[in-house]
């Protein structure tokens, strides 16, 4: 996947699972490092399913280079799903060369054959020993294979949003996710 590619004047990012796995909080996070630390134009949505945690949950966010004229995702650029039913719901929405990342410890069918299968949950209880840290781990997944955001603002914007005490653990979780990418893209 060619991270130039997701420089373009809009960048919309849709990031999906089940409620209690942190996507609300990790599109907060990803458009707080685009607007706060890129300098960039965002728009964030949000929304849950009928239970809070164990519902579908999702959130939007759009980056633009200027200004944004329309605040949900149209097509999504990037889809990372972390549920079986998130991928089902939104796969069929990704740009014909968008870029899906699913969970492969929680997505066994997948629509297409040139999606990113990761071991995101696994991986981020294996760095940190907590799988609280599944969307930070996520986010650097996306970011490492995408660059839609800077490492160093999405990095700034992880340890904004940790608990006192988590910094580290938080650090780690993210790291972790950057590692993946690489060794991702290298058997791409």
């Amino acid at each position: 996947m060619a991270s130039n590619q997701f420089s373009a004047e809009r960048t919309e990012i849709r990031l999906a699972g089940e409620g209690g796995q942190g996507m609300i909080l990790a599109g907060i996070i990803l458009a707080e490092a685009a607007a706060i630390y890129d300098g960039k134009q965002v728009i964030q949505t949000q929304s849950y399913g009928p239970e809070a945690r164990g519902g579908a949950s999702k959130a939007e966010v759009v980056i633009g280079n200027g200004e944004i004229d329309y605040p949900e995702v149209i097509h999504a650029d990037v889809l990372v799903a972390l549920s079986q039913e998130a991928c089902d719901r939104y796969a069929a929405n990704v740009k014909k060369n968008g870029l899906l990342i699913v969970d492969e410890e929680k997505v066994g069918r997948v629509p297409v054959t040139n999606a990113f299968k990761a071991p995101i949950s696994r991986l981020a209880v294996e760095a940190t020993g907590k799988a609280i840290t599944t969307n930070v781990v996520a986010l650097g997944v996306l970011v490492g294979l995408t660059d839609v955001v800077s490492r160093s603002a999405i990095e700034q914007a992880v340890l904004a949003r940790a608990p006192k005490g988590t910094e580290e653990m938080n650090r780690k979780a993210l790291e972790a996710g950057f590692a993946l990418a690489e060794r991702m893209k290298a058997q791409a």
